[in-house]
């Protein structure tokens, strides 16, 4: 599987973005697919992830009212929908993917095996 993130840039504080996380190389519906941060300086986080069989959702409390991950299974892709940013979410954002995962595990970044390239998000105030 190979993941491909896109729709990063600059956006004022209160504003959206959306992004996305197209996958290509197999079918895509017996994965979880994350999405994970990483701010300047800090590690690498869980914020949101969707089973594509059942779509069972789990998000971080730090992005909880405010993010909403959805997906389209068939175009393979799966979105991140971010409003009322605020600057402390300004990180580089990649999407990870695994067919193994379990529910309890969804925020670990070891048990997810493919991993996009980030898109960075940058929120001003």
């Amino acid at each position: 599987v190979q993941l491909q993130a896109s729709g990063g840039g600059v956006v004022q504080a209160g504003g959206s973005l959306r992004l996305s996380c197209a996958a290509s190389g197999e079918s895509f519906r017996r994965y979880v697919v994350a999405w994970f941060r990483q701010a300047p300086g800090k590690e690498r986080m869980f914020v949101a992830a969707i089973k594509l069989s059942g779509g069972t959702i789990d998000y971080a409390d730090a992005v909880k009212g405010r993010f909403t991950i959805s997906r389209d299974n068939a175009k393979n892709t799966v979105y991140l929908e971010m409003n009322t940013l605020r600057p402390e979410d300004t990180a580089v954002y990649y999407c990870a993917a695994s067919s193994t995962v379990i529910r309890s595990n969804f925020a670990s970044q070891s048990a997810y095996g493919y991993w996009g390239q980030g898109t960075l998000v940058t929120v001003s105030s």
